[in-house]
């Protein structure tokens, strides 16, 4: 059967499936009434949508090779263990072959939507750098450290883990690293109570409003190398030891030029598919009017 038909009772449920997934990682039984009304609107729209744009005249003639369905089909499939598809489809009363007419439906509507934006002027160096000049504020990167870090949890319900028994063992290893800082990664390995001690205590890249903000005063203030003082969160008394200083930058036109043509080259697009979109589904013009392609 044609991709180009209306969508069936049992198309919707395909939907609502797929918007269920990925709107709120359940199947369209686990919702709330709420969301599955929301999912419900979100299928409806994207019924809306698809209908208008298969039935357009720029629909005409576009064609989705078997192959390309299959593809698509495989790529859904290797998410899942063997057999695991077909008894999630059959559980909602879904099968193969109703998937594989929403597979060749959503291809045709991203064709049709490719063959919008045929003839968009490309994006040049010219335009990269008149945007880059203009919005340069979007390409500050903020100072970071590179950090360790060592935990001592409090918890009473543990002899070892008391307030004062936290601060005495934390105490002694902040003692064992003022004579030998370069024991950091050892002692978090031997003694931290963040998992990150698995790692010999590394935290990796810090940014600005990643720690909790006392934590976070003291990593900034550190140089690399130094370790700071016995510090103290909602979690417990931590070290931490400054492995590297990155510090707050522009990124140059030359580094970000091609990702920025391609974000202005998508987003030029975004607004041609958007406007034609609007073009088909304003009042004047509605769904039931349009040409089939």
């Amino acid at each position: 059967m044609s991709s180009e038909r209306l969508m069936s009772d049992g198309d919707s449920r395909y939907y609502l499936l797929k918007v269920a997934h990925e709107q709120f990682g359940r199947a369209p039984g686990e919702l709330a009434a709420e969301q599955h009304e929301q999912a419900a609107r979100i299928v409806a729209r994207q019924r809306q949508i698809e209908e208008a744009v298969l039935r357009s005249p720029e629909a005409s003639g576009v064609v989705i090779p078997a192959a390309q369905v299959e593809d698509a089909w495989a790529s859904i499939g290797s998410r899942y263990a063997e057999g695991e598809l077909q008894q999630a489809l059959a559980g909602h009363g879904l099968d193969d072959a109703g998937l594989r007419a929403m597979l060749a439906r959503e291809l045709k509507v991203e064709a049709v939507l490719e063959r919008v934006c045929a003839g968009l002027p490309e994006v040049s160096e010219t335009d990269v750098g008149l945007y880059y000049f203009s919005h340069l504020e979007q390409f500050e990167v903020p100072a970071t450290r590179v950090a360790r870090h060592i935990l001592i949890t409090i918890n009473p319900d543990f002899p070892e883990n008391t307030r004062e028994s936290a601060r005495a063992r934390i105490e002694a290893i902040a003692k064992r690293l003022r004579s030998k800082p370069e024991r950091f990664a050892e002692q978090a390995l031997k003694h931290s109570e963040c998992p990150t001690a698995l790692q010999d205590g590394l935290l990796g890249t810090i940014k600005p409003g990643t720690l909790y903000p006392q934590l976070e005063a003291s990593l900034f203030e550190l140089a690399e190398g130094e370790t700071s003082p016995v510090l103290e969160s909602p979690l417990g008394f931590h070290l931490l030891r400054c492995e590297a200083v990155q510090h707050a930058r522009r990124l140059a036109l030359e580094e970000v030029l091609p990702r920025l043509r391609d974000s202005l080259q998508n987003r030029q697009r975004k607004a041609r598919q958007r406007q034609w979109l609007a073009s088909l589904l304003q009042p004047s013009a509605p769904v039931e009017n349009q040409a089939h392609g």
